[in-house]
C-alpha cells in the first residue's frame, strides 16, 4: 500500500506554482502573446525552457499595470493639489480685496490711498501705527467680521499679510479699549485664539536671518500677544508649546537685531504675560516654560541678565510645574546630548530662581522638599554630564580635554550652590513628617518613607556628581538630623541621619529578604522578571529601585562614620534608642553609634549579599544591560564614548567603567562590590579586635560543600594560573606614588606632562585589560574570589591548608616536581648538562645565583646585594655560606637549617637594629607596643640627606639614591614572603594597620578604591596614640587655629631636624579647621599618616612581598591571622603536640621498644610543669619564635629534635636554631634539668653555650 493513500478514492487536484511546464512537448504557453522580451529569453533558454517563465510574466504583467494605476492615481493626486492650491489662493485674494476695501472705506482709516498694503514700506508702517488717526471698528460686530476674514486669508510668510496683522492689531486694541464691554466666549474665542496662534507663526519666522517679517513689525505684534494674553489667559495657556517656542527663537535671534526695534524689557514682558494669570492652566503654562524656554543655553547673555525673570516668577508653581509635568526625567531610552544640555541649563535657571527667591537665606537655611525633589530629577538625569565636564576642568592633568566639554561658569556657579554645608546638614530637619517614628519609616507607603527615598537619591546623585567633594558631602549629611514626634526638655527629640537612614533601610522589603535567605538575594539583583516567589509578589521594580537606593546611601555613609568613629565610641552604643540623647556633651559621633544588635543584624544583610555578589557574578554579568545614560541608574558609572580609536585620557578612562547593576539603581557591579565588602570588612576587623558577635557568626559553610573545597579551590587556582594576567611581570617603578590615596605628591618624577600623560594612558590600557582577565576569573573561581575578599565566611584552619596547598603547587610547577633543595639542584644541573652561558656551565651560573656568602656582621647588606637581582627567583632554595669575624668560612652544610638561620638573621637585623648607627636611617619603627610598621619618614630623609650632599633635585642620580633605598624596602618584604613560602617562622611582630594593607592587597582589583586599605581613627591610635588623643579633643577644636595642612619633622644628622608642611586639601591653609569639618580633618590626617606619607616605602614592601607570595593568598586572612602565619600562634603552646612530634638524636633515639630515654621523660616532666611564658622561651630559644606553627607542631620545619650533648650536669643546654635542635645534657634530677633550662633559656644562650 501506497503510504500517501488516504482512503479518500477522488482524485486530488494539482496545482502547479513553480510555473513549470509538465507537458515536455509544449515550446511556450497556450493562448500567451509573447513580448519581445520574452521571446528573447525563450529562444536565449531554448524551447525546453520557455514555457517555464509562464509565472513571471504573470508578475512582471502585473507589475506593469499596477505601475500604471500609481502613475493615475498620482496624477490625479497632483491635479487635485493644484486645483485646491489654486482654488485657495483664489479664495484668499478675494478676501483681502474685500478685507483691504473695507479697511479703506472706513472714514478717517489713515491708510494712504495712493498705497495699498502690498506696497506699504517699514516707514509707512509705523507711520500708520502710531498715527492717532487710526480710529478702532464702528462696533465690534465690525471688528469681528474683520478678523474672521483675516485669520482666514492671512499667510505667515507674505510681508503684506504680516504688515495687516500688525495693522489690524493697533486697531483691534483700540476697538476693545473703546468698547465698554466684549464677550470673550463662542466666536470670538475660536477667533482670538486662531489669531494667536498667526501671530505666533509670524514671530517664529521673524526669528530666521531671512525673514519676511519686518523688523518694526516684532515689537508690536509681542505687544498684541500680551493684549490676546490678558483677554483670553486660559485658552492661551493651552497653546503655550507654541507661545514659548516663538519666545526662544526671538530671543536666540535678539543678539542679530536693532536693539532699538525690539528690546529685552519687551521680550522678558511677553515672557512673563502668560505666567502671571492665574488660572486652572497656569501650571501648563510654566511647565512649557521651562521645557521651551529655560533649557536656552546662556540665557542670561541674551536678556542681559535673570534677575527681571526671577522677580516675576512664581518660583512654587514652577516647581510644581516641573514634577507635575513629568519634565525632568528621560523618557524612552537613552537622550541625545543636546537633550541632556537642555536639562543642565534647565537645572542651573531653577537653582538660580530658587536663590533669588531665598534671597539672603540661601546658603543659611536647607532647601524645601519639593526643591530638593525637583533638582534630584534634574540632576539624576545630568549626572554623567556634569561630573565628566566638572572633573575635567577641575582635572589640570587631561591636556588633550576638547574645550567644548567644559560648563558654562554660569552653570558651575548654580551647582557649586548645592554643595553647601547648611542646605546638606538640614536637610533632614526639612521633613513634612512632624512626628516621625520608626513605624512610619517601616510603612513603605508612608509621607516619611516617600520623603527617605526622595533625600536618599539626592544625596547620592550629589555624590555622583561631585566626587571630589564626596567626603564633605558624607560629613555634612551624617551631621544632620531629624525631628521626631518626642520630646526631650523644651526641644523635640532630633534622629541622627545614621539612624534616620538605617532605620528606612531595615524597614525595606529588599533588607528583609536578603536578611532572610541568602539563596532569594539573586532575583533581587538581577532586572524585573516574573516572580520566583511569594515574596517578590507585588514588588514593582521602581519601589525596588527606590529601596536600593536608601540601602546604598545608608552604606555610604556607615562607611565614612567607621572611618572618623573609634573602638570606644562604636561599643558605646547598647540601647536601641532612635533619637539623640539631650546630654550636649555626648558627641555626635557617639549619638550615631548603633546598637550592637543592630549591626549584627546588618551583618546578615551584608554578609548574604556578599556572598551572591561574588558567587553569582558570572550571572550578574550576563545580566548587565546596555548602560542608559544620564539616571540614577548610571549612579558612580561613566558614560562610555563610542568605540572608535581612544584619543584621551579621559575616554580611556570611561571606558575602563563597568557597566551598571541594573536591578540595584545601575551602580557599577564592582563599586557596588567594593562598598559593601569594604564595609563588611571594616565590622569584621571590629569583631577581630573587640569581639561582640557570637562564634561562627561570620562561617557560611553551609553554601559550600567543605569536603571537597579545598581541591575545589585548588582547582580554581590552578585556573586561575592560566588566566595569570600577564601584566604582573611588567616592571613596576617604585617611585610610583599610589593614586589610590587621593594625594598626588610627585616629589622626584622626571618628565614632561605629555610623558606623564602617556604613562598613564599605558596604566590605563594596562588596568583595562586586567578587568577583562578578571572577568573571566570570577566566572571560573567564585570560591577562589570569595577567600580573596570575604576570607572570614570559611574557617582560619581550612584557609591555612589552602595557603599551604597553594604554595606546594606552586613549588612544584616552579621546580618541576623536585621540592626537596638537594633534588631541585641535581635536576637543574641534569637538565642544563652540556649548555653553556657566556663559557659557563648555565647549572653553574643559575647555582651560583642561588648561593651567597653572608658575613655575619652584615647580614642584611649581603643579603641585599647578593640576592635582590633575583627577584622571584628567590622562591627556588638558596644555599648560604656564612662568613665568620675573620673573614673564614664556617663549616658546615646547608641542609635547610642554615638557611633558616639566615632568613630569621636577616630580618632580626631589618626589623630589631633599628638604631644601629651603621645605618643612616632605619627601615621600621615601633610604636607603643612593639609594633612595626614602616618608617614614615625614611624617603622624605633621604632626600635631605641628598639635598645635604649636594644631589639636584629630581635628576637620574636623585631617583637612584631613592630608589636604592625603595629597593630595600622590596628586598625585606621578598624576605618575609620567603619565610612564609618556606614555613619559616621568625619572631616579629607588626602594627595591625600595616598587615591590613597586606590583607586588602589581594582584594577584588575590580573595585580596588573601594576594597582597598581605607585609613581609619583606629589604625591612627595603633600609629600615634598621642596624635590619636589628640585629634580626640573634647571641647573647641578652633580654639587651636588650625587649618588643613600637616607638618612633618624630618630627622637629620648631628640630631637636626626639618620641618616640611604640605596641605591637606586644595588651599589647605587657607581652610580653618572648626567643630563642623573637623570630621574631615581627622580623616584627611588619618588618610596622610597611614597611607600618604608611607605609600612608597609600603608599596615597595609590599611589591617585594607579592613577588614570593600572590597577594591573593594573603588577603584569605585578617591581621591577626597574618600575624600567626608569619610568627606561629600565641596562644598556650601543646606540649603533647610537641612531644609527638619530636625527633630524637644520638643516646635519646628511641629503641625498638620506643621507650624514651629517662632524661627525654625528665624534660617532658619539667616542660608540663612550667608556665606558658618559661615554655615559649624555651622554644624561642630553640627555633627562635616562641610561638608554635599556625597547625601544629607536625608542620615546623625543620622538626623540633632533642640530641644528647655529654653527661657533664654542670653543663647548660644549647641549640642550633638553624635546625630546631636542642643539645641537652643526661641530667639526673628533674630539678636540675629545670634548673639548668631556664639558666640558659633566661641567659640567652645560643650555638654551643657551656
Amino acid at each position: 500500500m501506497f503510504q500517501s493513500f488516504t482512503g479518500n478514492s477522488r482524485r486530488p487536484r494539482q496545482v502547479n506554482l513553480g510555473g513549470r511546464n509538465t507537458n515536455p512537448f509544449a515550446a511556450f504557453p497556450s493562448g500567451r502573446q509573447q513580448g519581445p522580451n520574452s521571446l528573447g529569453q525563450a529562444h536565449g533558454h531554448g524551447n525546453g525552457q520557455g514555457a517555464g517563465n509562464t509565472l513571471a510574466i504573470a508578475q512582471q504583467e502585473r507589475l506593469l499595470r499596477q505601475q500604471e494605476r500609481d502613475r493615475l492615481g498620482a496624477s490625479r493626486a497632483i491635479q487635485r493639489t493644484w486645483r485646491g492650491y489654486r482654488s485657495r489662493k483664489t479664495t484668499r485674494t478675494a478676501w483681502r480685496i474685500e478685507w483691504d476695501a473695507t479697511e479703506k472705506s472706513r472714514q478717517g482709516a489713515g491708510l494712504p490711498m495712493e498705497k495699498s498694503f502690498e506696497s506699504l514700506t517699514e516707514t509707512d508702517l509705523s507711520t500708520v501705527v502710531s498715527s492717532s488717526a487710526v480710529p478702532g471698528y464702528a462696533t465690534v460686530d465690525d471688528c469681528l467680521a474683520q478678523l474672521r476674514l483675516l485669520v482666514q486669508f492671512l499667510e505667515p510668510p507674505r510681508r503684506a499679510d504680516v504688515i495687516r496683522l500688525v495693522y489690524f492689531g493697533n486697531v483691534f486694541q483700540r476697538t476693545l479699549h473703546e468698547a465698554p464691554t466684549i464677550a470673550t466666549e463662542g466666536e470670538w474665542t475660536t477667533l482670538l485664539v486662531r489669531l494667536t496662534q498667526t501671530t505666533l507663526r509670524v514671530l517664529n519666522l521673524a526669528s530666521v536671518s531671512t525673514s519676511p517679517v519686518p523688523a518694526a513689525a516684532v515689537d508690536h505684534l509681542l505687544g498684541l500677544l500680551v493684549f490676546l494674553t490678558k483677554l483670553i489667559p486660559k485658552h492661551i495657556a493651552r497653546i503655550a508649546r507654541e507661545y514659548y517656542t516663538a519666545m526662544a527663537g526671538l530671543t536666540r535671534s535678539i543678539a542679530s537685531r536693532d536693539t532699538t526695534e525690539l528690546t529685552t524689557d519687551t521680550l522678558v514682558h511677553s515672557v512673563l504675560a502668560l505666567l502671571q494669570p492665574i488660572t486652572s492652566e497656569t501650571l501648563t503654562a510654566y511647565g512649557w516654560f521651562a521645557r521651551n524656554y529655560l533649557t536656552i543655553p546662556g540665557l542670561q547673555t541674551y536678556l542681559g541678565g535673570l534677575d527681571e525673570l526671577a522677580s516675576n516668577i512664581n518660583y512654587k508653581l514652577l516647581t510644581s510645574a516641573l514634577d507635575q509635568n513629568d519634565l525632568t526625567r528621560e523618557k524612552g531610552g537613552p537622550s541625545k546630548p543636546d537633550d541632556v544640555e537642555a536639562r543642565v541649563w534647565l537645572l542651573a535657571y531653577f537653582i538660580f530662581f530658587h536663590r533669588h527667591a531665598m534671597g539672603d537665606q540661601a546658603g543659611r537655611h536647607a532647601p524645601e522638599p519639593d526643591f530638593v525633589k525637583t533638582v534630584s530629577e534634574l540632576l539624576n538625569s545630568t549626572a554623567i554630564y556634569l561630573s565628566r565636564r566638572l572633573e575635567m576642568q577641575d582635572n589640570a592633568t587631561d591636556l588633550d580635554a576638547p574645550p567644548r566639554e567644559t560648563l558654562s561658569p554660569f552653570v558651575k556657579e548654580q551647582l557649586l550652590s548645592l554643595v553647601h554645608q547648611n542646605s546638606i546638614t538640614g536637610l533632614l530637619s526639612q521633613l513634612r513628617s512632624t512626628h516621625l517614628s520608626q513605624g512610619q519609616l517601616a510603612n513603605s507607603q508612608s509621607e516619611a518613607s516617600k520623603e527617605a527615598k526622595i533625600l536618599a537619591t539626592y544625596a547620592l546623585t550629589l555624590l555622583r556628581v561631585f566626587p571630589r567633594r564626596g567626603d564633605d558631602i558624607r560629613m555634612w549629611l551624617y551631621l544632620g538630623s531629624a525631628t521626631s514626634g518626642a520630646v526631650t526638655g523644651t526641644q523635640s527629640a532630633r534622629i541622627p541621619a545614621i539612624k534616620y537612614f538605617w532605620q528606612a533601610s531595615r524597614c525595606s522589603r529588599v533588607f528583609e529578604i536578603i536578611s532572610g535567605d541568602s539563596s532569594n538575594v539573586l532575583p533581587l539583583l538581577k532586572p524585573a522578571s516574573p516572580p520566583s516567589s511569594d515574596r517578590f509578589v507585588d514588588f514593582p521594580s521602581v519601589e525596588r529601585n527606590q529601596e536600593w537606593t536608601i540601602i546604598l546611601l545608608f552604606l555610604e555613609l556607615y562607611t565614612f562614620v567607621l572611618k572618623v568613629m573609634d573602638d570606644d565610641e562604636f561599643f558605646a552604643s547598647e540601647s536601641s534608642s532612635f533619637t539623640a540623647s539631650s546630654n550636649t556633651r555626648i558627641s555626635w559621633t557617639k549619638e550615631s553609634a548603633l546598637p550592637l544588635q543592630d549591626v549584627k543584624e546588618m551583618t546578615v544583610f551584608l554578609k548574604n549579599l556578599a556572598f551572591t555578589l561574588y558567587w553569582n557574578a558570572a550571572d550578574l554579568s550576563e545580566s548587565e544591560p546596555v548602560p542608559e545614560t544620564g539616571t540614577i541608574r548610571n549612579y558612580f558609572n561613566s558614560q562610555a564614548p563610542p568605540p572608535d580609536s581612544i584619543s584621551s585620557v579621559r575616554d580611556l578612562e570611561m571606558r575602563s567603567k563597568d557597566k551598571g547593576l541594573p536591578a540595584v539603581t545601575g551602580i557599577p557591579l564592582d563599586y557596588f562590590k567594593g562598598l559593601v565588602t569594604g564595609l563588611l570588612r571594616m565590622i569584621h576587623e571590629r569583631d577581630s579586635r573587640r569581639k561582640f558577635l557570637p562564634d561562627g557568626h561570620w562561617l557560611m559553610t553551609s553554601r559550600f560543600d567543605m569536603e571537597g573545597f579545598i581541591p575545589a579551590v585548588v582547582a580554581e587556582e590552578e585556573n586561575r594560573h592560566q588566566l595569570q594576567d600577564e601584566d604582573e611581570d611588567d616592571p613596576h617603578d617604585l617611585m610610583d606614588e599610589d593614586g589610590d590615596s587621593g594625594y598626588m605628591f610627585s616629589e622626584g618624577l622626571v618628565g614632561t606632562g605629555r610623558a606623564q600623560h602617556a604613562r598613564r594612558i599605558e596604566a590605563l590600557r594596562r588596568r583595562q585589560q586586567k578587568v577583562a582577565r578578571r572577568k573571566q576569573l570570577e566566572a571560573v573561581a567564585p570560591r577562589l574570589e570569595i577567600l580573596r575578599n570575604m576570607p572570614f565566611f570559611i574557617p582560619f584552619a581550612t584557609r591555612v591548608q589552602v595557603f599551604r596547598e597553594f604554595i606546594y603547587r606552586d613549588q612544584m610547577r616552579r621546580r618541576q616536581g623536585f621540592i626537596d633543595p638537594d633534588a631541585w639542584r641535581m635536576s637543574v644541573a641534569q637538565a642544563s648538562m652540556g649548555r653553556m652561558v657566556d663559557g659557563r656551565p648555565t647549572a653553574h651560573d643559575i647555582l651560583s645565583r642561588h648561593h651567597a656568602n653572608i658575613r655575619r656582621e652584615h647580614v642584611f647588606d649581603d643579603a641585599f646585594d647578593q640576592f635582590y637581582a633575583l627577584g622571584e627567583s628567590l622562591k627556588e632554595p638558596i644555599q648560604i655560606s656564612f662568613i665568620d669575624q675573620f673573614n673564614t668560612v664556617e663549616a658546615g652544610i646547608d641542609g635547610g637549617g642554615v638557611t633558616k638561620e639566615f632568613l630569621t638573621s636577616v630580618t632580626n637585623e631589618a626589623f630589631k637594629a633599628a638604631d644601629s648607627p651603621a645605618r643612616e636611617s632605619h627601615l621600621f619603627e615601633e610604636n607603643d607596643q612593639h609594633l612595626l610598621f614602616p618608617n614614615p619618614a625614611a624617603v622624605e630623609q633621604r632626600r635631605e640627606l641628598l639635598r645635604q650632599v649636594g644631589y639636584v633635585e629630581g635628576s637620574p642620580e636623585w631617583n637612584e639614591r631613592v630608589r636604592e633605598l625603595l629597593r630595600q624596602y622590596e628586598f625585606l618584604g621578598r624576605i618575609v614572603g620567603k619565610c612564609l613560602y618556606e614555613g619559616i617562622l621568625i619572631d616579629v611582630n607588626f602594627a595591625p594597620f600595616f598587615l591590613l594593607k597586606w590583607a586588602l592587597t589581594g582584594g577584588s582589583g575590580a573595585a580596588q578604591k573601594e576594597s582597598a586599605y581605607r585609613a581609619n581613627l583606629n589604625d591612627l591610635k595603633d600609629l600615634d596614640q598621642g596624635l590619636y588623643q589628640g585629634l580626640n579633643y573634647p571641647d573647641d577644636v578652633e580654639d587651636f587655629s588650625l587649618n588643613f595642612t600637616v607638618s612633618d619633622t624630618i630627622p637629620l644628622p648631628d640630631s637636626k631636624t626639618r620641618t616640611l608642611t604640605r596641605d591637606l586639601k586644595a588651599d589647605g591653609s587657607n581652610i580653618p579647621v572648626t567643630n563642623q569639618n573637623r570630621l574631615v580633618y581627622i580623616s584627611y590626617i588619618a588618610r596622610y599618616r597611614l597611607q600618604v606619607q608611607p605609600a612608597l616605602q609600603t608599596n615597595a614592601f609590599l611589591q617585594g612581598l607579592g613577588q614570593i607570595i600572590q597577594p591573593s593568598w594573603l588577603s584569605m586572612f585578617n591581621q591577626p591571622e597574618l600575624q600567626t602565619l608569619v610568627s606561629g600562634q600565641s596562644g598556650e603552646i601543646d606540649v603533647a603536640d610537641l612531644r609527638r612530634h619530636t625527633l630524637y638524636g644520638g643516646v635519646y633515639t628511641l629503641g625498638d621498644d620506643q621507650q624514651e630515654h629517662p632524661t627525654i621523660r625528665l624534660f617532658w616532666e619539667v616542660m608540663e610543669d612550667l608556665s606558658n611564658a618559661d615554655r615559649q622561651k624555651v622554644l624561642r630559644f630553640v627555633t627562635s619564635t616562641p610561638r608554635a606553627p599556625l597547625l601544629g607542631f607536625s608542620h615546623l620545619h625543620p622538626r623540633f629534635s632533642i640530641r644528647d650533648s655529654s653527661s657533664d650536669q654542670d653543663r647548660l643546654p644549647s641549640t642550633s636554631t638553624c635546625v630546631n635542635l636542642l643539645k641537652l645534657p643526661r641530667y639526673e634530677t628533674a630539678a636540675t634539668l629545670k634548673e639548668k633550662l631556664l639558666y640558659a633559656v633566661n641567659a640567652g644562650a645560643g650555638f654551643d653555650l657551656s
